[in-house]
């Protein structure tokens, strides 16, 4: 084929008009990477993309990038949650739990989607949410904006457990089997029980409703841990959180408890409509594990003395005989138990074929440990954990238990470091500006409590600690109960098991081992999926502490401001000898865009 041959003048123009769109096209690549470098524009379109991908977390990859964004310090701020999720529970998810097995309640137990399947993203407060009524004002009455959900005021407002009255949701004390009030049914209950005088101190109650049997038993000095499930009634644990009652959500189903053995003194039940005596009578076996020797079990309501229940009430009776539980009283629908004190009483013949665990079972492990169809031996329990021997409260507070001994020098580590905490305590009040003491702080949370020390050291102030002890860190949380004082298992590479908005301070001691291997530098999870979930369980304008090595809060600090926190890192006490900093978190109070207007 010939070539066309243009005359030299016309080829020269068409090489220039080339060298020209490619010295054009360079020109603006250069313009275009200097916008996206050194501009606001670049910033813009970066943070766009950012979010683009935030919430798209079905591909792993993309959640893992934005989480070293945000631990580089390089993704400005966290996107919200929809307005949809402002009570999400990660691990109590109706929608998801709802296709899971209903034998023994398997689907109302704890079920914790991967990090892989949930949004990164932070959980924004309902439209009109204020800050919460203060204690103990808040025990009678909770602003109900910040929880407007009517269906437990409107079933049972009749039996005196809430109303809504104007902007308020009205706490009458009542309940199910005590709708004339919780103080004239605890009244009724120490007529049988030594309710007073520091005998009794830790009680749990079951299918506690909002709570107010615990809320009056403070008065008492009796400290109550109610749980409920995320059932039907949907919020009664989160209005126990609000009005600044020690609650959480929890279910017995098919493990146990996340609590260590013999840590109650009291366990109630007021129609928590626990079949005691189904599955050969497992649900009490747990009871029993739960109860210290000496200790009572109340039963309120189905089936005592229950119409068209002969039966359920009759097999009642035998398991508790069968353990030797001696019978105190039956008011009404009232039975109230006695455990026997020792080993005295082995399980007698009976229909239900109840018998010791063997000697190698550790009844006190309870993180996703299956319940057992045994009894807790009671042969190891020495004097100081059985009620009317055990020290009575307060002193029991700072006497190292005999549980302390399970760690290596147990004895003098626990009381170097009650000294230790009360210590770090004086400086926080002192030093830090936490408002400790004051009624801005009612709920409290300890992540990493081994001794209990942070919270016996704020004893006197008027709050709660909920005592978290990892069940991959040594086995304290017994004589955080040995002395008085309330806990739970559980493990920070999983959310917890509350509703958004229940804490006003969370206080961690060595954040990062939270998330580590025992024994290796290898991570579990990570350090911004802790943050978001503490986030989650943070109220509004409350505060965080982290106590760690320098190198780590300055970690911390970079993933700070994506959760939207206002930060200050302080050095330690001057007492101290470790290698730590301090950093003191607010969470800002944001809202939705939408619930601003």
């Amino acid at each position: 084929m010939g070539h066309l041959n243009l005359p030299s003048s016309k080829r020269n123009a068409r090489q220039y008009r080339l060298l020209d769109l490619v010295t054009a096209t360079f020109f603006g690549i250069v313009i275009i990477f200097f916008l996206l470098v050194f501009t606001p524009l670049g910033d813009s379109l970066a943070a766009s993309g950012r979010q683009a991908l935030l919430l798209s977390t079905a591909d792993p990859w993309q959640r893992q990038r934005l989480v070293a964004l945000v631990e580089t310090g390089k993704q400005q701020a966290i996107e919200a949650c929809s307005a949809e999720e402002v009570d999400h529970m990660p691990c109590e998810d109706p929608k998801r739990n709802s296709q899971l097995s209903r034998e023994m309640n398997f689907y109302r137990e704890r079920q914790c989607p991967s990090p892989a399947e949930t949004p990164l993203c932070l959980i924004p407060p309902p439209e009109g949410y204020r800050v919460s009524v203060r204690w103990p004002e808040s025990l009678h009455k909770i602003w109900h904006s910040n929880m407007p959900h009517n269906k437990i005021a409107d079933r049972k407002g009749h039996q005196g457990w809430m109303k809504e009255e104007g902007m308020y949701f009205i706490f009458p004390g009542g309940g199910t089997m005590f709708p004339d009030g919780a103080e004239q049914y605890i009244d009724k209950l120490s007529q049988y029980i030594p309710l007073t005088g520091g005998v009794l101190r830790t009680a749990l109650d079951m299918g506690c409703g909002v709570a107010s049997f615990g809320g009056y038993l403070l008065n008492q000095g009796i400290l109550t841990f109610s749980f409920a499930p995320r059932d039907s009634h949907k919020s009664q644990i989160q209005f126990a959180l609000e009005r600044g009652i020690p609650a959480m959500v929890a279910m017995l189903g098919t493990r146990r408890l996340p609590f260590p053995a013999f840590s109650f003194d009291l366990v109630h039940c007021s129609r928590c409509l626990v079949p005691f005596t189904a599955y050969n009578a497992t649900y009490f076996i747990e009871v029993d594990r739960l109860l210290r020797p000496g200790g009572y079990l109340v039963i309120s309501g189905p089936p005592v003395l229950w119409a068209k229940l002969d039966k359920e009430w009759a097999d009642l009776q035998a398991v508790a005989r069968a353990l030797c539980y001696e019978l105190k009283a039956v008011d009404g629908n009232t039975a109230i138990w006695k455990k026997p004190a020792g080993d005295s009483c082995l399980p007698n013949q009976n229909e239900f074929g109840l018998e010791l665990c063997d000697e190698s079972d550790d009844s006190s492990y309870a993180w996703y440990f299956k319940l057992k169809k045994c009894l807790s031996r009671t042969s190891s329990v020495k004097d100081d954990q059985v009620v009317g021997m055990i020290p009575k409260w307060p002193e029991r507070l700072k006497k190292a238990p005999s549980r302390a001994a399970l760690v290596k020098n147990g004895i003098d580590v626990f009381e170097a470091d009650t000294r230790r905490w009360a210590r770090r305590v004086a400086h926080y009040k002192k030093s830090l500006n936490l408002k400790l003491g004051t009624a801005a702080i009612r709920n409290v949370m300890d992540m990493n409590a081994f001794f209990g020390g942070f919270a016996a050291a704020l004893n006197s102030d008027p709050m709660w600690v909920m005592n978290v002890v990892p069940p991959r860190k040594p086995s304290t949380l017994g004589v955080i109960y040995d002395r008085g004082l309330i806990g739970v298992y559980h493990d920070w590479c999983e959310p917890f098991s509350t509703y958004p908005r229940t804490y006003d301070l969370i206080h961690v001691t060595g954040i990062e081992s939270l998330i580590k291997v025992p024994g290796s530098s290898k991570s579990r999870c990570n350090l911004v999926d802790l943050m978001v979930e503490m986030d989650r369980i943070l109220r509004p304008e409350g505060t965080v502490v982290i106590r760690d090595s320098p190198e780590v809060i300055e970690k911390i600090a970079r993933i700070v401001h994506a959760v939207r926190w206002t930060a200050t890192i302080h050095e330690k006490e001057p007492e101290s000898h470790a290698r730590e900093k301090i950093l003191v978190g607010t969470k800002n109070f944001w809202k939705l865009p939408s619930a601003s207007h």
